[in-house]
């Protein structure tokens, strides 16, 4: 469950990177972008939801975003890939659950944009729907998410700060063997080059080894794995969901996504064989705006890294220790600790003394 009390990174006295964040350091910093959740936190079993990413309010249909995909290790589900891939565009909400559900929420969403005005007389519609598996904490069997919480995680959506932690497609998420969830951060790049908006969204449900800017966290809770002597452990999936401001085609979009896995990898992760790590980028500029050149995409590529690290921390400092599926209990990050070990590697603050 959510909790109030908890304290983002940034909050905790540990910043990532060198760019400014942007107001809410959220995704929902890129104009017109909104975000909600459905959480179903049922019993003793059911530890799961859906969490709805709209890159606009309007008719996604009638006003699609330019977007990519890119897929690092393809072990999931993401629904929607091929024609995003083809075509260069999304046309609908992004929507986050589950592995099982991702047929009923994809159900669910064909009849959300069906029944929009405007959209009496479509004979397509092509959901984009991702996953991972959260069967550790929540009982995935039961497929409990359909129609009624996609409409709800849709009109929940909202613009400005956004619920992080175990909300939505993160309640039952596990992350370097702590509780992860749901996470998002943001950066703009200078003025003079741009002064471009990033955000990042990610759930987060994978393994390796955790560091927090740089100091090596999970080795000093002894909270890792050796993959030579385990190799079939610390799988898990993260989807991560980019959306700027900046002028993009799908091509540098492409670019821009493959990005984000360097921040993914900052944090420990190596992307392990049972993880399906998948990226959507967007941009919500208009189709008439001015491309953005190769030669600009620096800074946009250095707000992806950073922003995706801080997304995925934030996402395990939100989150909170959980029992779920036949009493399987996942403790959240200590931290305590975690900025014990911060300190020790002097990473606490380490940006006051940069140049502004």
């Amino acid at each position: 469950m959510t909790n109030n009390n908890k304290r983002r990174i940034r909050e905790l006295g540990i910043a990532t990177g060198i760019l400014p964040t942007g107001e809410y350091n959220a995704i929902t910093d890129i104009e017109g972008v909104e975000v909600g959740h459905y959480t179903a936190f049922r019993g003793e079993n059911i530890r799961t939801g859906i969490t709805a990413i709209l890159p606009h309010s309007g008719n996604l249909h009638a006003q699609p975003v330019k977007a990519a995909v890119h897929a690092e290790n393809g072990r999931g589900k993401l629904l929607g890939y091929t024609q995003v891939e083809e075509f260069g565009e999304i046309h609908t909400p992004i929507l986050l659950t589950n592995t099982l559900n991702i047929g009923r929420v994809a159900d669910g969403l064909v009849e959300f944009m069906l029944s929009l005005p405007g959209n009496e007389h479509i004979r397509s519609v092509n959901p984009v729907i991702g996953e991972t598996n959260d069967s550790l904490l929540n009982d995935i069997r039961q497929r409990v998410l359909g129609s009624e919480e996609v409409a709800e995680a849709i009109r929940n959506a909202r613009p400005g700060m956004v619920e992080e932690g175990c909300v939505g497609a993160g309640a039952g998420t596990v992350c370097f063997g702590f509780k992860g969830g749901i996470g998002t951060a943001s950066r703009v790049t200078p003025s003079r080059i741009g002064g471009h908006k990033l955000g990042v969204l990610v759930q987060t449900n994978f393994g390796g080894i955790l560091q927090i800017n740089g100091a090596p966290v999970g080795r000093e809770l002894n909270r890792f794995h050796k993959p030579a002597d385990k190799p079939n452990t610390e799988d898990g999936s993260c989807m991560i969901i980019v959306a700027t401001d900046a002028p993009l085609g799908s091509r540098n979009l492409k670019r821009l996504a493959k990005r984000a896995i360097l921040g993914m990898a900052r944090t420990g992760s190596f992307c392990a064989n049972g993880s399906g790590d998948y990226v959507i980028a967007f941009s919500t500029a208009g189709r008439t705006a001015s491309r953005l050149s190769n030669d600009m995409m620096n800074p946009l590529f250095l707000a992806c890294v950073e922003s995706t690290e801080e997304a995925i921390y934030n996402s395990l400092v939100m989150a909170t220790t959980t029992i779920g599926f036949n009493g399987n209990r996942v403790e959240a990050l200590p931290i305590d600790r975690a900025i014990e070990i911060c300190n020790k590697y002097n990473v606490m603050n380490w940006d006051e003394n940069l140049p502004r």
